[in-house]
């Protein structure tokens, strides 16, 4: 086992294998153990199978790595999987990493750990200074922690062959990012939330599940999760909507606003879906030509466009080339509407370092910078 003591840097290795790149990966197995059985046990799951169903999520023979904190909604997730696993002809592994931000950190890995052995479920650990990639990468610890998990969890399952990445965010998760959404002032692609399936690789089985149902199941199953007692501390936004906002409108509004939320989301999501399908389908009728660096579309086509189909346009562009539409505001996207609309030859903006979008003969091209 390794030291678990606090590292400045990262380090990786598989048993047996040796020392690859800069991660520590660790594969546990043991022995197996017994799941109980009860009534509200098999209305969550069924509860569950309804969503995985509903949204695709799980298909037969699929390898599942589940990302697991040892909290109680990943544990109940994993609980959940690793009881349905026969039934829907899947493989589950864990992934479990460790922040080293707080003490009870070591803990958490261990329970993680002994569980997965007392499963004879394949466990894999890392430990990463997040405090310390935060400073590095100049972003927030939040996002530090999350950039980690996630970059690890894809790492885990180019390891094991898994095609599915599962995360254990419920309806209570979905409802925070919405009213955080709103206070940012996000459009039907923000409020639409969380999603239960992205890229047909990130599943949230618990999506529909509120989190008092999940507490319940741990309890009722004596699972005995480790609490993050962070979540309490009302610092960050999102803490502060489920500790501070959440618990007032129910009290003096609306007693059911997880589900109005959630609601609310899954419209949005539909109608979202339909625009992005139909967004596509415009897009291509601008198309002319794509290599590495530049995409180019047809300007007068596209100043024929409705303006927020022109947005969405723009956006859609953007991502094709750069991957992402990270740091580009609605703001910039106006300028850009405004810079086709007025179709000066070989002129040009740069929203952001990475990328131009030039008007010259007859052609909007958006052009990678990196």
């Amino acid at each position: 086992m390794h030291n678990w003591g606090r590292v400045p840097a990262v380090h990786f290795a598989q048993r047996g294998t040796g020392h690859v790149a800069n991660v520590s990966l660790t594969v546990h197995f043991a022995q197996s153990g017994r799941v109980p059985s009860c009534a509200r046990r098999k209305k969550l799951i069924n509860k569950v199978l309804k969503t995985i169903n509903k949204y695709n999520l799980i298909d037969k023979k699929d390898s599942i790595v589940i990302g697991v904190s040892g909290g109680p909604d990943s544990m109940c997730l994993l609980s959940i999987l690793n009881s349905l696993k026969e039934q829907l002809n899947i493989s589950i592994t864990v992934a479990h990493i460790n922040h080293m931000i707080r003490k009870e950190a070591d803990e958490e890995t261990k329970y993680v750990q002994d569980y997965c052995n007392k499963l004879n479920i394949p466990c894999y650990i890392k430990r990463i200074d997040v405090i310390e990639k935060s400073s590095q990468e100049k972003i927030g610890t939040e996002e530090a922690g999350r950039k980690a998990r996630y970059d690890f969890f894809e790492e885990v399952a180019k390891q094991v062959s898994a095609n599915k990445i599962a995360t254990a965010h419920n309806a209570n998760d979905n409802a925070e990012t919405v009213l955080m959404n709103i206070f940012r002032g996000a459009g039907a692609s923000g409020l639409k939330g969380i999603e239960p399936i992205r890229n047909g690789k990130f599943i949230r089985p618990l999506i529909e599940c509120q989190r008092d149902e999940i507490e319940k199941y741990c309890e009722e199953h004596k699972l005995e999760p480790k609490i993050d007692q962070s979540n309490f501390e009302n610092i960050y936004t999102r803490n502060k909507i489920r500790n501070i906002l959440i618990p007032n409108i129910k009290q003096e509004f609306n007693p059911n606003i997880i589900e109005s939320l959630n609601k609310m989301s899954a419209l949005l999501r539909e109608e979202n879906d339909f625009i992005e399908q139909y967004v596509e389908e415009v897009w291509k009728t601008l198309y002319i030509s794509k290599d590495e660096n530049e995409l180019v579309l047809d300007l007068k086509k596209f100043n024929k466009l409705n303006r927020f189909i022109k947005s969405k346009i723009v956006l859609v562009s953007i991502n094709k080339v750069m991957g992402s539409t990270q740091g580009i505001e609605k703001i910039h996207v106006e300028d850009i509407i405004k810079l086709c609309e007025k179709n000066i030859g070989n002129k040009y903006l740069t929203p952001n370092k990475n990328i131009k979008i030039y008007v010259n003969e007859g052609k909007v091209k958006f052009i990678s910078l990196k």
